[in-house]
């Protein structure tokens, strides 16, 4: 039985109502996504002692190269090559011989014009010669201890004697050599390694900037003006002597535009030798308040500025571009861009770009209170 139009229609009608109904309805809301969870640090002011790693060599504290002052044959070398020696000690003996025989010479010429002029003054009372026999007699008689006193000084001259304490290098000559007094040629040379100086380059500018802040007061001292220096050696380890800085050089060198300063280092395990080359750190003054940021929370934009991503008040990351002239660890030494109080975040930021909100939670680092920091621009 075929159903009638009017229920078909009926029919139709309640499909389509149903259709429009549900085409009428809201879709649900997608969920909020989740907020990223970053490790941030608060920056906090310090103090930091800051100071300059300059590039030196050492130098003995004081160098004599011993020379013949007579003419001869050396018959006896008295030291052992490399060996620590005393001033006044014997180095070389000369053959005396030309030389004994040359005073006994002049004395016995002394005692003949001695003798001469003591007859002399004894007649000149009785009017038995005159007084320009007598003056003349005089006048020989010193000149005669004169030529002893040469003599006497030439025999001495053949003991060659150290002129400084310190450590004596090798030997230019051996027994039997022929020396001769003023010889181009130094027989050996000593050193005196303890203390020791260590000769450091710096800029003009910068040396500048170190007289500054010594007449300022703003350097360590140790007694008087003198500036505290650490040094590290060549193969990285940390002198255990502190020295001090004692004078910079009077001119600037016009090809390099650079001084020389000159530090002297306590010495007494000769672990120091001449010619070495060290790197010393030399004191420039105390930054006050001073803001750390951690190079783990530091990025380079596309023109080569220093950035950080920081947490705000609302938890939303901000980007801050950065001024910071030195290195300190694992620290930089912030100038502008960030303050006392901001978080930093040194933990997920490959996942968060500036205006995305985030859940911070601190990350325990460090803070440095003592640096030996580099001028290394790091802008």
């Amino acid at each position: 039985m075929q159903p009638s139009p009017i229920v078909s229609t009926l029919a139709l009608a309640v499909t389509l109502a149903a259709l429009l109904g549900g085409c009428s309805k809201e879709p649900a809301p997608a969920p909020a996504p989740k907020a990223q969870e970053v490790g941030v640090v608060t920056l906090q002011p310090t103090t930091v002692n800051l100071s300059q790693d300059l590039p030196g060599r050492t130098s003995a504290y004081r160098v004599a190269e011993v020379r013949p002052q007579v003419d001869g044959i050396v018959l006896k070398r008295l030291f052992r090559e490399g060996s620590d020696i005393k001033a006044g000690q014997q180095l070389y003996q000369i053959d005396p011989a030309t030389y004994e025989a040359t005073l006994a010479n002049v004395q016995a010429s002394l005692e003949q014009h001695r003798s001469l002029t003591t007859r002399y003054r004894q007649l000149i009372d009785e009017q038995a010669v005159s007084k320009q026999e007598f003056d003349n007699a005089r006048a020989q008689q010193l000149q005669a201890e004169a030529q002893v006193r040469s003599a006497q000084i030439n025999l001495r001259y053949t003991q060659v004697m150290a002129p400084i304490s310190g450590r004596i290098g090798r030997s230019a000559v051996t027994e039997g050599a022929l020396v001769a007094n003023g010889q181009a040629t130094a027989l050996a040379t000593i050193q005196q390694l303890d203390p020791i100086y260590v000769d450091v380059t710096q800029s003009s500018a910068d040396m500048l900037k170190l007289r500054r802040a010594l007449d300022a007061g703003q350097l360590q001292t140790l007694g008087g003006t003198k500036a505290k220096v650490n040094l590290t050696l060549e193969d990285g380890r940390t002198y255990p002597q502190q020295g001090t800085l004692e004078f910079s050089e009077v001119s600037v060198d016009p090809s390099t535009g650079s001084v020389t300063l000159r530090a002297v280092f306590p010495n007494p395990d000769r672990l120091l030798l001449p010619g070495m080359f060290v790197h010393a750190q030399i004191p420039t003054g105390t930054a006050q308040d001073a803001i750390l940021a951690p190079q783990a929370g530091v990025t380079r934009d596309l023109k080569g500025h220093s950035t950080a991503l920081v947490v705000g008040a609302d938890n939303k990351v901000e980007l801050r571009e950065l001024t910071a002239n030195r290195t300190l660890g694992t620290q930089l030494l912030v100038e502008n861009g960030l303050k006392a109080g901001d978080k930093v975040i040194v933990e997920g930021l490959q996942f968060v770009k500036p205006g995305a909100e985030v859940v911070a939670h601190e990350v325990k680092q460090t803070l440095v209170s003592d640096a030996t920091a580099p001028d290394a621009k790091a802008e």
